[in-house]
């Protein structure tokens, strides 16, 4: 395991937000969201730690996170945890190849015309590493009351 050390400009802020606030861009797969789900529940209401979802800060469009955030909502948590990042920010990608902008992800989150599920694979540059790492790394962990 190593750690990574990035521009902490890129988060701008985490916190317990709305679930109501945050806007999908892409499908989730039912099978892998039900098996989330089953997993929260298996704590029997007793606190469960979890990553936070990684949203634009502008827009609160998810970048990742959807079938956590699916999750969480169908299971009655009003307020989800939520790490805040700069989009604009060019040290965040959309994925390797980018086929996909950043403006077009926050378009269909916005006008609701949902991509396929991981469409897009997230990065964001890392200086210790020198690479490009999966955006998942940016995520806080987060305690949550298991009664919501």
């Amino acid at each position: 395991m190593h750690s990574v050390e990035f521009d902490k400009k890129i988060i701008t802020g985490v916190k317990l937000i709305n679930v109501e606030k945050l806007i999908t861009h892409e499908q989730i797969i039912e099978p892998k969201a039900n098996k989330l789900i089953k997993y929260i529940e298996s704590f029997n209401n007793n606190d469960i730690i979890i990553s936070s979802i990684l949203c634009c800060s502008k827009s609160f469009v998810i970048i990742d996170g959807h079938h956590r955030y699916f999750a969480l909502k169908k299971l009655g948590y009003k307020q989800i945890p939520v790490t805040l990042l700069d989009y604009s920010s060019d040290q965040i990608k959309t994925d390797y190849e980018e086929k996909i902008t950043k403006n077009q992800i926050v378009k269909h989150g916005e006008t609701n015309n949902l991509l396929t599920p991981k469409s897009t694979r997230h990065i964001f540059y890392s200086s210790s590493t020198k690479n490009w790492e999966p955006i998942i790394l940016l995520s806080s962990l987060f305690k949550l009351k298991g009664n919501n």
